[in-house]
C-alpha cells in the first residue's frame, strides 16, 4: 500500500529577515520569522503598527520597495521559492495562484480605467471571453454587496467611496480561484453588515476551493471569527502562535494579554475607568535588541529580559510564546490612568447644544433626485456624545457635512446650534471635526508645531508668547511631547498622528466635536488611548461629540446615545443602552448581530438582498425590502413613524414593542448564550 503523500502548505517562511535601508544605514523590520499555513487554512497575524504585519505580506507577494530587501531566509508558496522565480514566473505565479487585498485601495486601483473594465480584466486574465469578463464582474460586484453594479462598472476609483473601493479590491481578489489570498486590513473601510458579509464570502471561498488565507488585521474580534491559528508579531519578531481559540481565552505573552485587555469590555462605564492601554512605544531604531523587545513596556520584566533574549518556547498543543514568564503572563498588571478625568459638575442646560429638526438633503443625478437625508429630528447636549451608525450610504457624512456647513440642507431644515438658528452653508469655528485619515487631514510639508499654532492663530486669534504658551499646553494636553512639534506628519506614527488631528480640532475651544471614524484605521492599543483622551477631553471642555463609527463596541463605550440611519432616515434613536439591550428596530438589530464578539462567536441575524438604489427608493417602509421580520402589505405601503417606545427611546416600525428584537442573554464574559456552539452561524428570525 503506498503512503499518502503529505500535501505542500500553501504558504511556508523560514528564518525570514527583512531590511530596509533608511539614511545610510539598515533598519531590520522582520528577525528570523518562520509561520506556515495549510492548504485551505485561515491564518491571523496581528500586532500594533509598525511591527511588520505588512511588511511580510509585501515580502510574500515580492512587492518591497526599491529600500527594502530580504536579507536571510526563504518563502515558499505552493512549495515553490520565490526567491528562484523569474519575473515572467513570479507575474504567472500573482494571476493564478496569488493575491492580495491592500490596507489603502485607492493605491491599488487605477485611476485612469474604470473599475468594471479593471474587474472584468481579472477574468479575461483567466481565459474568459470579453462578455463572459464583464458578466462575471457585474456578479463579483454584486456579491460584495455594491449596490446598483451595473451602474458601478463604469465610474472610475475616485467616484467611489473608500467603503467601495475597498469592496472592488477584494472583489478582484476573490474573482478566481487561488492558492494563497493575502488580506491586509481588508474591512477596514467597511460597515458591519457589508464586512459580514464580505468576510462570509471568503470563508465559502476557503472552504470550498481549498484557498489557504493569510489574514492581517488589527480587528481582533474578525481575527477571532475569521482564523484557525495566529501570530502575534511585535518589533518584527514572532512571540506567540496558536490556535485561535486557545489564544484569546489563555494568552501566554504579556503583549498579547495587553492587546486583549484594550477592547472595550461590556459593562465598562467610561465616565468611571478608562479602557486599558500598553505604556509606552513599540521598539523603532535599527539595533537588534540585547533582550527582550517587549521588556520596557512589560510589568512582568525583570533583569534577565533586559540582557537575554528569549527563544520561542514551545508550549505544546501547537502553541509558542516568546516569554520566560509565560506562565505568569495573566497577572500581568492593568495599565489604566489612575485618575479619572470626569465631567465636573455643572447647571443643566437651559437648551441643547445642538438642535436639528426635520432636517432633509436632496441631491440632483442626472434626472433622478436622490434624498441623502429625509425627516432627521435630534438633540444633542453639551457634553454629550451622540453616536450615528449605519450602512455606508446611510447618510452619516452627509449629516456630518451639513453641520460643518460644507453642505447646504433643503429649505425645510431647521438648525438651531448654541440657541441660533443656523445659516445655510456658512462653517463654523467652533465646530471642528475629527476625521478617518488624518494622513489626509494634516499637511505633510509643515511641521506639527506649524500646523497647530496655525490652527491656534485662524481658530483661536492667538499671537506670540500667548500662541506659545497654548501650543505647549494644547500639545501636552493630548499627550504628544513637546519634541514631536519639531516633526513632520510622516515622522509620526498613526496613533500620534491622529492625536495631532484630535489637538487641531481642540485649538479652537470648540463646543460639538464631529468624529468621522476617528480610530478606525487605528491598532487596538492606539484605539484604547484615543478613546480615552477623547473622553478625558470632553470631561475638561465640556464638549458635545457626534462619534460616526463602524464599529458597534466603541460606540457603546463612548455614546450616550444612539442615532441609527438608513438610507436617510433615522430608523432609532435613544440611549445607547436601551439600543443595545432592545427592544430595537431589526435593522439594528442585524447591525449588532454582524459583530463578532471578542472570541469571535457570532449569531447573525441576515439581512434579504442588497440596499434599494439612492434614486428609487421603496413604498412603505423604507427597509421593507431587506427585513426579516416583515409582517404583510402594512410594510410595503405604509410608512411608519418614529414612534416613543419607552421614555427617550423612538422605533420607526409597525412592529409592536413586544415583537421587537431584544439583546440575547449574556454570559459572564459577554459572550451570547449557545453562540460558542456554532460561532459562524445564521439566526433564523421570527416574526
Amino acid at each position: 500500500m503506498t503512503a499518502a503523500v503529505p500535501e505542500t502548505d500553501a504558504l511556508r517562511i523560514e528564518g525570514l529577515d527583512v531590511v530596509y535601508r533608511v539614511r545610510g544605514r539598515d533598519r531590520q523590520v522582520l528577525r528570523n520569522l518562520n509561520l506556515r499555513i495549510g492548504p485551505g487554512e485561515t491564518y491571523g497575524l496581528v500586532g500594533e503598527s509598525g511591527c511588520g504585519k505588512s511588511t511580510a505580506a509585501l515580502a510574500v507577494m515580492r512587492y518591497l520597495p526599491r529600500n527594502g530587501r530580504v536579507a536571510a531566509g526563504r518563502i515558499l508558496v505552493d512549495g515553490e521559492d520565490l526567491n528562484g522565480l523569474s519575473q515572467s514566473g513570479l507575474r504567472a505565479l500573482r494571476s493564478t495562484r496569488l493575491s492580495m487585498v491592500y490596507q489603502d485601495p485607492g493605491r491599488a486601483l487605477n485611476p485612469a480605467i474604470a473599475v468594471g473594465d479593471q474587474l472584468a480584466e481579472v477574468y479575461a486574465l483567466a481565459g474568459a471571453a470579453p462578455t463572459d469578463a464583464l458578466d462575471k464582474a457585474v456578479a463579483m460586484l454584486r456579491h460584495v454587496q455594491i449596490t446598483d453594479p451595473e451602474r458601478v462598472m463604469g465610474r472610475y476609483p475616485h467616484q467611489l467611496s473608500g467603503g467601495m473601493q475597498q469592496r472592488v479590491v477584494i472583489a478582484m481578489a476573490l474573482a478566481v480561484d487561488r492558492r494563497l489570498i493575502i488580506l491586509d486590513e481588508p474591512t477596514t473601510g467597511l460597515d458591519a453588515t457589508v464586512e459580514a458579509e464580505v468576510l462570509d464570502l471568503i470563508d465559502t471561498l476557503r472552504r470550498e476551493h481549498g484557498t489557504a488565507v493569510l489574514f492581517i488585521g488589527h480587528n481582533l474580534a474578525v481575527i477571532a471569527r475569521m482564523c484557525e491559528r495566529v501570530g502575534v508579531l511585535y518589533g518584527g519578531m514572532l512571540v506567540e502562535e496558536a490556535p485561535t481559540r486557545t489564544l484569546f481565552a489563555a494568552p501566554r505573552h504579556p503583549y498579547t494579554v495587553g492587546l486583549l485587555r484594550c477592547l472595550p469590555r461590556l459593562g465598562l462605564d467610561r465616565r468611571l475607568q478608562r479602557l486599558d492601554t500598553i505604556p509606552g512605544f513599540p521598539p523603532s531604531g535599527p539595533e537588534a535588541p540585547t533582550g527582550c523587545n517587549f521588556a520596557n513596556r512589560c510589568g512582568l520584566a525583570r533583569e534577565r529580559c533586559r540582557t537575554e533574549l528569549p527563544p520561542l518556547f514551545d508550549l505544546g498543543a501547537g502553541r509558542t510564546s516568546r516569554c520566560f514568564y509565560h506562565d505568569e503572563a495573566g497577572d500581568l498588571p492593568r495599565n489604566v490612568p489612575a485618575e479619572v478625568v470626569d465631567h465636573a459638575p455643572r447647571a443643566p442646560d437651559a437648551q441643547p447644544l445642538l438642535s436639528v429638526q426635520n432636517l432633509a438633503k436632496t441631491f440632483r443625478s442626472g434626472p433622478h433626485l436622490i434624498h441623502a437625508l429625509r425627516d432627521v429630528s435630534f438633540d444633542l447636549a453639551a457634553g454629550e456624545t451622540l453616536g450615528l451608525v449605519g450602512e455606508s450610504g446611510s447618510g452619516k457624512s452627509t449629516l456630518a457635512r451639513i453641520l460643518l456647513g460644507l453642505e447646504t440642507a433643503d429649505a425645510t431644515s431647521r438648525i438651531v446650534y448654541d440657541g441660533v438658528a443656523v445659516q445655510a452653508g456658512r462653517p463654523r469655528k467652533t465646530i471642528q471635526m475629527v476625521f478617518q485619515n488624518p494622513d489626509s487631514a494634516l499637511n505633510r510639508a509643515h511641521r506639527i508645531g506649524r500646523i497647530l499654532g496655525r490652527a491656534l492663530s485662524r481658530l483661536g486669534g492667538l499671537r506670540g508668547a500667548a500662541l506659545k504658551t497654548r501650543l505647549l499646553a494644547l500639545s501636552r494636553g493630548v499627550q504628544l511631547s513637546d519634541a514631536y512639534l519639531q516633526s513632520k506628519p510622516r515622522q509620526l506614527s498613526g496613533g500620534l498622528k491622529q492625536r495631532v488631528a484630535i489637538a487641531r480640532a481642540f485649538a479652537g475651544s470648540p463646543r460639538l466635536v464631529v468624529c468621522d471614524e476617528p480610530t478606525s484605521a487605528l491598532d487596538v492599543s492606539v484605539q484604547a488611548a484615543i478613546l480615552n483622551l477623547l473622553t478625558d477631553l470632553q470631561g475638561v471642555e465640556h464638549v458635545g461629540y457626534l462619534f460616526i463609527s463602524h464599529d458597534l463596541a466603541v460606540v457603546r463605550y463612548v455614546a450616550d446615545r444612539i442615532a441609527v440611519l438608513y438610507m436617510g432616515q433615522l430608523m432609532e434613536l435613544g440611549p445607547a443602552l436601551s439600543v443595545f439591550d432592545g427592544p430595537h428596530h431589526p435593522y439594528t438589530e442585524a447591525l449588532l448581530s454582524a459583530t463578532p464578539a471578542p472570541d469571535g462567536t457570532l449569531r447573525r441575524v441576515k439581512l434579504k438582498g442588497t440596499p434599494p438604489s439612492a434614486t428609487i427608493k421603496p413604498q412603505g417602509c423604507v427597509f421593507h425590502t431587506r427585513c426579516p421580520r416583515h409582517i404583510g402589505p402594512i410594510c410595503d405601503t405604509q410608512e411608519p413613524p418614529l414612534l416613543e417606545r419607552d421614555l427617550g427611546h423612538a422605533i420607526r416600525c409597525h412592529l409592536p414593542v413586544e415583537a421587537l428584537g431584544r439583546a440575547a442573554m449574556l454570559s459572564s464574559d459577554g459572550v451570547p448564550a449557545g453562540a460558542r456552539q456554532e460561532p459562524q452561524g445564521v439566526v433564523a428570525m421570527q416574526a
